[in-house]
């Protein structure tokens, strides 16, 4: 099984920056994509952003310009650098792998447990 640990949530005031972290461990063979989703009040996840192995990235439009994700694969650890933060970006951020827990298993989604971001006006 693999887990994510994710941390640096808070509470920030709009216009700040945080920084979360997500570590994977347990057992693992391999990790495709790494990522961040979102659950704000009254609305279902959401993408944030993802990195692959390649390190090729994918952000939503709506944190385009705000957000950087990184990914440090030798410690299984995803970085999520957000800055000029707003109201609107409160909420539960989810740390997301996909994964095969050993050698010769399919890739399986697996979620952290979630860390609270929340931005005052």
């Amino acid at each position: 099984q693999v887990q994510l640990v994710e941390s640096g949530g808070g509470l920030v005031q709009a216009g700040g920056s945080l920084r979360l972290s997500c570590a994977a461990s347990g057992s693992i063979f391999s990790i495709n994509t790494m990522g961040w989703y979102r659950q704000t009040p009254g609305k279902q996840r959401e993408l944030v952003a993802i990195i692959a192995s390649s390190g090729s990235t994918n952000y939503a439009d709506s944190m385009k310009g705000r957000v950087t994700i990184s990914r440090d694969s030798a410690k299984n650890t995803v970085y999520l650098q957000m800055n000029s933060l707003k109201p609107e970006d409160t909420g539960v951020y989810y740390c997301n792998a996909l994964a095969a827990p050993r050698w010769g298993t399919g890739l399986s989604t697996y979620w952290g447990q979630g860390t609270q971001v929340t931005v005052s006006s």
